[in-house]
């Protein structure tokens, strides 16, 4: 692989854009109970290629916006190392969102073409757009401490909806679902911006500089126990047993002892393993779908 396909990868951020690549289908297994048709899997590979190069022209929207910053704290990035030329970095955002765009109206199309509900699809996409956008050039809620950690948890969330919608089956377990991963993945920005206080005086004005660490990590273990009451919904109210609720074992004993360490204030334990226990979380409920 050439270093300039390296280097585009590496703008583009893709560990981050794993988790987005299993939420599409896990979206679409809990809209229709882990029963996917042949038609629907080829919807579900479109539209994970959609979140994708969504994501991608997202991460590579914020290396551009944040290029100076970057040179003096990231200069291994590739516009620092100038291993990418800032006007070739925003031709290729174009690229990947153009790409994007076309892959979501190839889903709506085939989603007119068996009579399906479209709209949910170009809703949740334009609602996602318009989170980004204002996230990273204007009003630019990413410098405005809790309003854009809600954004960036909706969009991480509403690529639960998205699969759901993929396959037309945006159902009550797909809300409680994204309430899971909009909770707890709130809850881990809260804590990120404790860990990198110091780091963003003069950048940001977080939610931790407002009200200060403790009260900062006491709100993000409230959403913590917010994201456990829509992760035992399911199994008290349906569609699934309540004894089934074993499968989620592992995820929630990797949320209620973040108290301590929350406490103690290690962000950085606390951000890792609220992340392990989403991914564990999102397991819980594949596991629970097929055992």
């Amino acid at each position: 692989m050439s270093a300039d396909v390296r280097a585009f990868i590496e703008l583009m951020r893709p560990k981050n854009m794993v988790l987005a690549a299993i939420t599409v289908p896990l979206g679409a297994l809990f809209g229709l109970n882990a029963s996917l048709t042949e038609q629907q899997m080829t919807a579900v590979v479109i539209q994970i290629l959609s979140v994708l190069t969504f994501m991608g022209a997202g991460n590579a929207m914020n290396d551009i916006k944040d290029a100076a910053i970057d040179a003096q704290a990231h200069p291994n990035r590739p516009l620092p190392s100038q291993r990418i030329r800032l006007e070739t970095a925003k031709k290729f955002v174009v690229l990947l969102w153009l790409t994007s765009f076309s892959f979501m109206v190839a889903g709506v199309y085939l989603l007119m073409e068996n009579d399906a509900t479209w709209w949910p699809l170009v809703a949740i996409y334009v609602t996602a757009v318009a989170l980004m956008l204002t996230y990273d050039l204007g009003p630019e809620t990413k410098t405005k401490g809790l309003i854009g950690n809600v954004s960036i948890s909706l969009m991480v969330a509403a690529v639960i909806l998205y699969g759901a919608a993929t396959v037309d089956s945006i159902t009550r377990l797909s809300f409680l679902v994204a309430g899971v991963v909009f909770f707890t993945n709130l809850a881990r920005e809260i804590v990120k911006d404790c860990q990198d206080m110091l780091a963003d005086e003069g950048e940001r004005y977080t939610l931790p500089m407002k009200i200060g660490l403790e009260r900062a990590r006491m709100l993000a273990y409230v959403f913590i126990m917010a994201g456990l009451v829509c992760l035992y919904i399911p199994y008290w109210k349906g569609p699934f047993e309540f004894g089934r609720l074993v499968m989620q074992t592992p995820a929630i004993l990797v949320l209620i002892t973040l108290n301590g360490p929350l406490f103690q204030g290690d962000d950085v334990m606390v951000s890792s393993r609220i992340r392990v226990a989403m991914l564990l979380g999102l397991m819980g409920f594949i596991l629970t779908m097929f055992v």
